[in-house]
């Protein structure tokens, strides 16, 4: 009788081994044939005519896009769609059946995202930030960027917040703090008010956009280009290459200047202060002549005036136009210098002078 009872409980341990044998083996076909299926999908898709257009414009290929999540994600529906024939203690099930859980989750998100980012890349791949006129350009592109965050952000937080939901201890602790739910926002609404309200900004600012990527401002007194915008901060790219770090509710609650909100084009002034005795039509003619002769000028504004007049000089401004910012700073220089060269030249007499009068007294 003892030898038949250890025969059968023989029999039992030799059963449930060869049942997480199976299970063990069904596990690894289903990572197999979720791998095999990834191979096949990623095939499909890199000879797909329709995902090859926009690598031609300099974008990734999609199916480069798609390639992680989806090794992620194909092995874990397989191992989801095999999960009710395993054989094995129902302990070992459920870590495995929460282990997919969460597993799929982030694959899914990991998905959306880069979904989010394929739709980026074919929108912004029709516009060329490097155009002459690329005031449209920089509009989109502020607007994707912005757009881009902001989903990025919002998928990542909901995959976080389904994730801790599988486990029941958070599930439970969620459930309790329903109650309190209207006290705890006001404590953080209060607690996290200033990263609120650049958040807020950062929205607001990819709505109305009083800034855009490479447009010309003026914060704090210094001259730059808008380098890059994030949803609580903007880079500003300095002429001499330092970089100003501002919060982005600066440029909705402060006083800023944009040389480049509708248009590129500017207009420059150079002021040149010499002795009454200056023919001002020969200078202008002289005006005319350099701005032609450059190709810095866009042929739109030329002109030269006395603007003032004092005891001891005249002050005479030349105004002209260029494309863009840094064409009008290099275009105010050269003729800042070329008049003064030509001032020199024909009429040295006419540079600023002081008056001295000496009277001889018997």
């Amino acid at each position: 009788m003892r030898i038949v009872q250890m025969f059968e409980k023989m029999l039992q341990e030799l059963d449930k081994l060869g049942r997480v044998y199976f299970s063990v083996v069904l596990i690894l076909g289903a990572v197999f044939a979720g791998l095999l299926f990834y191979l096949v999908i990623t095939s499909l898709l890199k000879h797909l005519h329709v995902l090859k257009t926009t690598a031609r414009k300099g974008v990734k290929p999609h199916h480069e896009y798609f390639r992680n999540p989806l090794r992620a994600l194909l092995p874990a529906i397989c191992l989801t769609i095999v999960l009710p024939f395993l054989q094995l203690p129902e302990n070992a099930y459920s870590v495995i059946r929460h282990f997919l859980s969460i597993w799929i989750i982030a694959a899914v998100s990991w998905f959306l995202v880069k979904i989010v980012h394929i739709s980026r890349d074919i929108v912004l791949s029709h516009y060329a930030m490097d155009a002459k006129d690329n005031l449209q350009a920089r509009r989109v592109y502020t607007q994707i960027r912005m757009i881009e965050r902001i989903l990025t952000i919002l998928i990542s937080f909901i995959a976080l917040a389904a994730i801790l939901m599988t486990f029941d201890k958070v599930r439970q602790v969620g459930v309790s703090l329903l109650a309190s739910a209207g006290v705890m926002g006001i404590v953080l609404g209060l607690a996290a008010q200033r990263t609120l309200g650049n958040v807020i900004a950062g929205i607001q600012i990819a709505i109305a956009q009083p800034i855009r990527l490479d447009d010309v401002v003026i914060v704090e007194n210094e001259w730059g280009r808008v380098e890059e915008i994030t949803l609580t901060y903007v880079v500003i790219r300095i002429w001499d290459l330092r970089r100003l770090i501002v919060p982005i509710s600066y440029f909705v609650e402060k006083p800023f200047q944009n040389w480049t909100r509708t248009s590129a084009d500017l207009l420059g002034t150079v002021f040149i202060y010499t002795d009454y005795t200056i023919p001002i039509e020969e200078i202008r003619e002289e005006l005319q002549r350099i701005l032609t002769g450059t190709e810095l000028w866009d042929k739109k504004v030329s002109a030269l005036q006395v603007t003032d007049a004092t005891k001891e000089v005249i002050e005479i401004r030349a105004l002209m136009s260029a494309p863009d910012s840094s064409a009008a700073w290099n275009l105010r220089c050269f003729v800042r210098e070329k008049l003064i060269e030509f001032m020199q030249k024909r009429f040295p007499e006419s540079l600023p002078r002081a008056r001295v009068e000496l009277e001889k007294r018997p």
